[in-house]
């Protein structure tokens, strides 16, 4: 579970502050375990300071509050403070509601239609695609601008998510997909054709919101039969 440290105090030295968190940076590099760190100064009151240190769980903060250098630079910081500075200690539990927006916003973007550069947001760069629909999973933003514009050029498409369930890390979706045949797909001319096809896709977030991986499992063969590519299953 991330972990977060609000340290909240009060000084006329916020130049010095912000010199001093540089040489934390600077001394702990390699040896620093927080992910994220924000400075900020309170707009009615530019004395009172807040920063907002995050981990990605309470034990991995505790041994960087163990390290030498956090341990010399606190020291200074509380030198800096007019008062003796506060600590609140938080574990994150929204998390998981961020990862279920952007894997929805993934399922938005692959079919509205934009600027598919605008994956980067949500993707991480060496992001890997399990499709066992594919010979070869996809591996790199390339990659997968080039499935999803496969897609693109032969059906005017919507997802629509029925259900989300995350997990740490990870979120399942159960999705419809709803299509129009408009152009050449895997061989088949278009038919100007309705299709709906049913999936579940899982998707394994980094810490800084961004998908690393996924694994897609979809009704390939039915869709095949709406188009009359295969015989339907059944007759």
């Amino acid at each position: 579970m991330t972990f977060v440290q609000i340290i909240d105090c009060r000084t006329s030295r916020v130049e010095e502050l912000n010199r001093l968190m540089d040489r934390w940076v600077e001394q702990t590099r390699g040896k620093r375990t927080a992910t994220h760190s924000v400075v900020g100064t309170d707009r009615s009151d530019a004395s009172h300071v807040v920063e907002i240190v995050e981990f990605p769980s309470y034990d991995v903060a505790m041994r960087n509050s163990q390290l030498p250098e956090t341990d010399r630079i606190f020291r200074e910081l509380v030198a800096l403070c007019d008062e003796m500075p506060t600590f609140t200690d938080l574990d994150v539990v929204r998390d998981e509601a961020l990862y279920k927006t952007n894997a929805r916003q993934v399922f938005e973007r692959l079919a509205d239609g934009s600027d598919l550069a605008l994956l980067d947001t949500l993707l991480a760069e060496g992001y890997h695609d399990h499709d066992p629909a594919k010979p070869q999973d996809a591996i790199g933003l390339d990659a997968v601008r080039r499935e999803v514009d496969e897609w693109r050029k032969g059906f005017d498409f919507a997802f629509a998510v029925d259900d989300q369930i995350a997990d740490g890390d990870r979120v399942c979706t159960r999705w419809t997909w709803r299509g129009s045949h408009v152009g050449d797909f895997m061989g088949l001319q278009p038919t100007g054709m309705e299709v709906t096809m049913t999936g579940t896709t899982i998707h394994r977030f980094r810490d800084d919101g961004k998908i690393a991986e996924g694994w897609w499992q979809y009704d390939l063969l039915g869709l095949m039969g709406q188009l009359g590519a295969v015989e339907a299953q059944g007759t």
